[in-house]
């Protein structure tokens, strides 16, 4: 897990060809807006959560958000410990990345 900021994710999205975008936040949080491309899946879900993210394909490289970054965090903790190699934590989640796109 990496902690990477706004500018960091816009950069490394745009020349990533192996990117996916995963919104770990609440389907009330998701309503307010998301990231677009951005598959969501609530970590608040428990064992749902794992059973979910297993599906996924593991060589991808994860960039993960959630409101403000703590979540996510998790969510990139669980992952590594499921397997996967490379995923990347969004500083100030979603609230960081509206305020710089509004």
């Amino acid at each position: 897990m990496k902690d990477i900021t706004v500018d960091q994710w816009k950069a490394q999205i745009a020349e990533d060809a192996n990117a996916a975008i995963l919104d770990v936040r609440t389907q009330d949080e998701v309503d307010e807006g998301m990231i677009e491309g951005a598959a969501h899946i609530d970590i608040f879900m428990g064992q749902g959560f794992i059973d979910a993210v297993e599906q996924l394909d593991k060589s991808k490289n994860y960039y993960i958000y959630c409101r403000s970054g703590g979540r996510s965090g998790q969510a990139c903790q669980i992952m590594g410990q499921l397997g996967f190699k490379t995923t990347y934590n969004l500083v100030g989640g979603y609230t960081a990345w509206d305020a710089l796109n509004k």
